[in-house]
């Protein structure tokens, strides 16, 4: 077997939906209230840490697509290993880069993410799942080594030793927004979901089903603890949502990312040949660019719309009302679906995309 494997469209429509959520994320921690009850502030709410699991997942899987044939040469073996590697570091140079703009960022722990998996191309798929449950395991055995909230500024969620050696190690490692341990867990998810037969109906269904059942009885678990039935520690451990990022939230969030990426799969299946469809794989296909070009262009322009500072930390002056920040959100994407169609009329891959595989090869 030779040759590259044709791309699949709910993929991309996946990726898609995941930049989508990074959008409304990122523009509510900057201009909104993380802790807004209204009914809007709880539908902002829902995309926080989904979001950026299914990110991962699908970036484990791009990976993990890249390699996903038979009877590789150990020439071909290791020109893909050095095309992963070369990604992963350029992936990671932008981000620190970024990081001066922007705190949250997540390309250079995406670049760790990738420069791993290099190394992991062309093991077993079943390992996969066990190094992911791994990843998971040393997390919460760090959790009694090092303190978690450890160089956090929990007022603003300014990492305040960042660019110290400790400070980055420890950042990078363990308690970093998105940081090696325990994310990595979801990036090697998503290498094992690489490896499988999205054509087949079946796999896409149990997937589905599996999410779902996760999901809900870690959800019925949250309800259950908030009815105080559990001592105070184990309900903080159940309830806490990205940082850290316990095993429940874990569980949850991939849970959910089980159940929107065959939903994806299944819509690019039966609606291939739609417009709507091809518009969407457009804009998933360039996520790299989208992603800097709204916490670049996106943070100025709301900025400038809604007469805030944008300082790249947690919103210190007015909050901007959720039904706000979701409307921009929706607009900016939609933006970004035009950009992507007007883009891909002379370019095959977005602006740094095409950079990135100018340099990887």
């Amino acid at each position: 077997m030779s040759g590259k494997l044709p791309r699949i469209v709910g993929f991309d429509i996946a990726r898609a939906y995941a930049i989508f959520g990074m959008f409304i994320v990122n523009f509510n921690f900057c201009f909104g209230a993380l802790g807004d009850s209204s009914p809007a502030g709880r539908f902002l709410a829902l995309f926080v840490g989904n979001s950026t699991a299914i990110f991962i997942i699908l970036a484990g899987m791009g990976v993990s697509l890249m390699s996903n044939r038979d009877n590789y040469s150990a020439a071909e073996k290791k020109k893909l290993r050095s095309t992963v590697l070369k990604r992963s570091w350029f992936l990671f140079a932008i981000g620190l880069l970024l990081y001066n703009w922007w705190p949250g960022d997540i390309l250079h722990f995406y670049g760790g993410y990738m420069h791993i998996a290099a190394f992991l191309l062309f093991v077993p798929k079943k390992y996969f799942l066990w190094a992911a449950a791994i990843c998971i395991v040393i997390y919460h055995i760090l959790l009694f080594i090092i303190p978690v909230e450890a160089g956090w500024d929990l007022q603003t969620y300014n990492y305040v030793d960042f660019w110290t050696p400790l400070g980055f190690l420890r950042n990078t490692i363990y308690n970093g927004w998105n940081s090696m341990f325990p994310w990595l867990a979801y990036f090697l998810l998503g290498m094992w979901f690489g490896r499988q037969d999205w054509q087949s109906k079946r796999f896409k269904r149990g997937v589905f089903i599996t999410g779902m059942v996760f999901f809900l009885l870690f959800q019925l678990l949250r309800m259950v603890a908030k009815n105080g039935v559990f001592p105070e520690f184990w309900t903080f451990y159940i309830m806490s949502e990205y940082i850290p990022p316990y095993l429940p939230f874990m569980v949850i969030t991939a849970g959910f990312a089980c159940m929107v990426i065959p939903i994806c799969m299944y819509l690019g299946a039966r609606f291939s040949g739609a417009k709507w469809t091809q518009w969407l794989a457009l804009t998933g296909r360039m996520t790299l660019s989208h992603y800097v070009i709204h916490l670049t262009l996106g943070m100025v322009l709301f900025a400038t719309l809604s007469g805030k500072t944008y300082g790249g930390l947690l919103e210190d002056e007015m909050p901007t009302a959720p039904l706000h920040i979701l409307i921009f959100s929706i607009f900016f994407f939609a933006m970004s679906v035009v950009f992507s169609f007007f883009w891909s009329k002379w370019f095959k891959n977005g602006p740094l995309e095409s950079i990135m595989r100018k340099i990887s090869g």
